[in-house]
């Protein structure tokens, strides 16, 4: 390997701490699930009287995604700094295609909301049970429910399948991560409570790599990468 690239790689080697931003995306992501559940009734036929009632913990959880959404891509990037030589193109690809789409499902929805906020303050008689209210709820309820929550599963089931080839966590936490993939696979739409199945694995994988990056190097690393 050239002396330069040497020094470059040494230069741009991910702080050890890094993995804090797994740990900020879970917790950021619960407290905005949180928010909306109690704030937004689950039926998107709602006639609107949560908006009337008070959209503040909405908007708080609005402002909270994007700093959610940072701190995944970090996430995303502390994996694949994790899996180093090991990192499998085909794998990866889909890991982190999958995330990425997660993501703009997860802001879009949120836009979505945002819009609903935008409109009823400027006119909140006519956005009350009209049509335009019900196509948008409907709209970030299934971006939400549907889409972005398959493409939790696709993260999660590839995470898994690298973490057992290249064994940058324990094996366990690979198959709990298929378990938990097959819930939002199967069960994302009656279950209530499943998109929560995302931050709470993210956090466990987030909380090893920290542990064992402050411990020393990475387990890719001692395995010979």
């Amino acid at each position: 390997m050239p002396q330069a690239e040497i020094i470059t790689r040494a230069r741009l080697r991910t702080p050890k701490a890094a993995a804090v931003a797994g740990i900020l995306f879970s917790v950021l992501l619960m407290v905005i699930i949180l928010l909306l559940r109690i704030s937004i009734p689950a039926d998107p036929m709602d006639a609107g009287a949560w908006l009337a009632a008070g959209s503040t913990p909405v908007a708080v959880a609005l402002n909270l995604v994007p700093i959610a959404g940072i701190s995944f891509l970090w996430f995303i990037g502390v994996l694949r700094d994790r899996l180093g030589l090991h990192e499998d193109r085909f794998f990866a690809t889909v890991f982190f295609g999958s995330g990425l789409l997660f993501l703009a499902m997860l802001f879009a929805a949120g836009a979505v909301i945002g819009a609903i906020l935008l409109v009823f303050a400027a006119e909140p008689a006519a956005m009350l049970n009209s049509t335009s209210l019900h196509v948008a709820r409907a709209l970030a309820y299934d971006l939400i429910n549907i889409y972005a929550i398959k493409m939790a599963s696709v993260f999660m089931i590839s995470t898994s399948t690298v973490t057992i080839y290249t064994g940058m966590a324990p094996r366990w936490m690979a198959f709990v991560g298929f378990a938990l993939a097959l819930i939002l696979l199967i069960g994302s739409y009656s279950i209530a409570w499943s998109v929560l199945v995302l931050p709470l694995w993210v956090l466990l994988i987030s909380v090893h790599i920290l542990v064992d990056n402050l411990r020393g190097a990475p387990a890719a690393e001692r395995s010979g990468g």
